[in-house]
């Protein structure tokens, strides 16, 4: 047996070489878990379409919003890559500097780490609901109006420009964990979430969906309708939601999409309106401050038109 570990061992250090040489020192171990589980995740969507359509819910699949879907999902990946090496590694790396302490990373912490990575990723996620500035690379998420595992896919090349890790360096300043460490961990819960992408899994045991986000609950945080709207937002947990009152349950089929929708399926439009528009309603004469407002404010939040000014009509508010 000491044998066989030192062997796994020996395996993962010259598989960690070989990505190294191909991505350079400093390794995006989010992105190399998502690429990874290319295939399964493939796999996965076969499998529930197979499923949906024996049901006679193959209309759930429009294949135009499927391959708007992986265009979506390919641009993510390739410019949070660039991000990292341009920006994102040297910002994170001066916060681990930076660090008050140091929790070691191990058997016995990782799955704390993991619960706190959890709630940073709440309050995140939250953010991108709230403030106008994250929502305009998050809306693309939820620009989709069909619900099936390559919703998942559906994201937004603008995140590492916004700042989504901002929201994780608690962990890195306050806990001292390697922002390796976090990322990977961030990317573990985005493999959970494809996962809950579907309609071909119903309600699960009532301790599960007391727990755990669920395609149930994940379901409610992409519907428009009015009481499903800024609701539920764990990635892996939903007892955060419920811990600050913004659970809601599964009780009338959700309608998927935004409320003012862009009819688009190219995949420049879907990354780029909602930012472009903001800042559009940023450069409208009027107060400083008021116009500096479109960017914290909450994204459906419009400011009094001046006088003589038609009111703003803008596409994608939550």
């Amino acid at each position: 047996m000491p044998g066989t570990a030192l062997a796994q061992g020996e395996a993962m250090s010259e598989l960690t070489g070989l990505i190294e040489a191909a991505m350079g020192p400093h390794v995006d171990w989010m992105m190399v878990l998502l690429v990874g589980m290319g295939p399964v995740f493939l796999l996965a969507f076969l499998i529930e379409y197979r499923v949906m359509k024996r049901h006679g819910r193959g209309d759930r699949f429009v294949w135009k919003e499927v391959y708007a879907n992986i265009s979506l999902g390919l641009s993510y990946e390739v410019f949070e890559t660039i991000a990292q090496g341009l920006f994102v590694f040297a910002a994170t790396s001066w916060f681990y500097r930076h660090r008050l302490c140091e929790v070691p990373v191990n058997g016995w912490t990782i799955l704390p780490l993991f619960v706190v990575m959890e709630f940073c990723y709440y309050w995140f996620h939250r953010a991108s609901h709230r403030v106008r500035w994250f929502w305009s690379a998050h809306v693309v998420h939820h620009s989709g109006e069909h619900m099936n595992f390559s919703m998942a896919m559906r994201q937004s090349m603008l995140y590492a420009i916004t700042g989504w890790w901002l929201f994780f360096m608690p962990m890195v300043v306050l806990l001292g964990v390697p922002p390796a460490v976090v990322f990977f961990l961030y990317g573990v819960d985005l493999v959970y979430q494809y996962f809950v992408h579907t309609e071909a899994v119903g309600k699960l045991p009532a301790w599960f969906e007391y727990v755990f986000d669920t395609p149930s609950n994940h379901r409610v945080h992409h519907g428009k309708n009015p009481q499903y709207i800024d609701k539920n937002y764990g990635g892996v947990l939903i007892i955060f939601d419920r811990w600050f009152g913004t659970w809601e349950a599964e009780l009338e089929p959700p309608v998927y999409g935004i409320t003012k929708p862009v009819h688009s399926y190219n995949f420049l439009t879907l990354n780029l309106h909602e930012f472009v528009d903001m800042w559009k309603d940023v450069a409208r004469p009027g107060p400083l401050w008021q116009r500096l407002k479109h960017l914290w404010a909450p994204p459906a939040w419009e400011r009094p038109p001046a006088p003589g000014e038609a009111p703003a009509v803008r596409p994608g508010a939550a």
